[in-house]
C-alpha cells in the first residue's frame, strides 16, 4: 500500500510525515501542568492498551472544541509510551478547509484527515489509530446526555477495525462536559431554514449548532472554540474488544457491523456507567 507522502501538493491532513516528536515533546510540560493542576485528572486502565500490537482507539469526548479530555487522553499516551511511539488520530474533514495554525499544531501532533485512506496508511506503517466516531455530535452533546455514549449512528470504525484486523480499546472520561455547559443543539432549526433558502453562515454545514455556557464567550452560541472551565477529569481506557470474525466480507456484512457496533456501544456504556459511580464518591 502507497502511503501519502509530505510534499508541497499535499493537502493539509493527508500527510503521515507531518507527525513531529519534538513538537509533541515541547508540548507535554504544558500538558502536563494542566493534568495535574487544572484538570487534576485521575486516569485508569492504561494496562490494557497491548505492547507491541496495532489497536483502534475509540473514544467518546466532551468538552466542544477544546475536547479536554482527549488531550489528556493523548498526554497519558506520549507519557507512558513515549512520543515516538506512533499513534494518529482522525480529525474530521472540515477541520483541514483551511490550512492555519490550529491544523498546523494537529499535524504535528499526529493528527490525520478522517478518511479510511489514511486510517489504513496509518496501520500500514505500523502506527495505531485514534478516532472519536461521535465528532462534533458527540463533543457537543447537551449536558443531560453527559453520561452517553453517542456515536451518531457512525460504524465506519467497526468496518475499518474489520478490514484491518486490529482490536478496539475503548476509551472513556467523565468530567469535560463540565468545562463546557452545552444547553441545546438547535441545528434542526437551522438545518430547515437552509432547505429553504437560507444559506450556511460561512458557506458550510456545520453539522452541530450549540447553545452553551463557557469561557470565553459566556453564553456561546454555535460551535466556536472555547477555553475549558477547570473540572476533574477521571479517564478510563477499557478492556480491549476483538470480534469473532474479521476481513473484507465481514466488512461488508451489514448485519455483522451492526451488531458488532452495538457490541461496542453497550461494552462502552457500561463501562462509562462505572467511571460515574467512581466520580461521584
Amino acid at each position: 500500500m502507497s502511503i501519502p507522502q509530505n510534499t508541497n501538493a499535499t493537502k493539509p491532513g493527508w500527510s503521515l510525515e507531518k507527525r513531529d516528536p519534538e513538537f509533541i515533546k515541547s508540548m507535554l510540560p504544558v500538558m502536563g501542568w494542566l493534568y495535574e493542576n487544572y484538570f487534576r485528572v485521575q486516569a485508569s486502565g492504561w494496562e490494557n492498551i497491548p505492547r507491541n500490537e496495532k489497536i483502534l482507539l475509540v473514544g467518546s469526548h466532551s468538552g466542544g472544541l477544546a475536547a479536554p479530555d482527549m488531550l489528556m487522553m493523548m498526554y497519558d499516551w506520549f507519557r507512558i509510551f513515549g512520543v515516538e511511539s506512533p499513534v494518529y488520530g482522525l480529525m474530521h474533514p472540515k477541520a483541514w478547509i483551511v490550512d492555519n495554525p490550529i491544523s498546523q499544531m494537529a499535524a504535528k501532533s499526529g493528527a490525520i484527515i478522517a478518511h479510511p485512506k489514511m486510517a489504513r496508511a496509518a496501520f500500514a506503517s505500523g502506527a495505531s489509530v485514534l478516532v472519536y466516531p461521535g465528532g462534533a455530535q458527540d463533543v457537543f452533546r447537551p449536558h443531560a446526555m453527559r453520561h452517553q455514549i453517542y456515536f451518531a449512528g457512525r460504524k465506519g470504525f467497526i468496518k475499518l477495525a474489520l478490514r484491518e484486523n486490529v482490536p478496539i480499546i475503548p476509551i472513556i472520561s467523565v468530567g469535560a462536559h463540565d468545562t463546557l455547559f452545552v444547553l441545546a443543539d438547535i441545528y434542526p432549526i437551522l438545518a430547515q431554514l437552509n432547505s429553504w433558502g437560507i444559506p450556511w453562515l460561512g458557506g458550510f454545514d456545520p453539522e452541530v449548532f450549540p447553545i452553551y455556557l463557557g469561557l470565553p464567550w459566556g453564553l456561546g452560541i454555535g460551535p466556536l472554540p472555547n477555553i475549558p472551565l477547570p473540572s476533574k477529569i477521571y479517564t478510563h481506557v477499557c478492556p480491549g474488544i476483538k470480534f469473532p470474525h474479521y476481513g473484507h466480507q465481514a466488512a461488508c456484512d451489514r448485519a455483522y457491523v451492526d451488531e458488532c457496533y452495538n457490541l461496542v456501544v453497550e461494552t462502552m456504556q457500561a463501562e462509562l456507567d462505572k467511571l460515574v459511580a467512581i466520580s461521584k464518591l
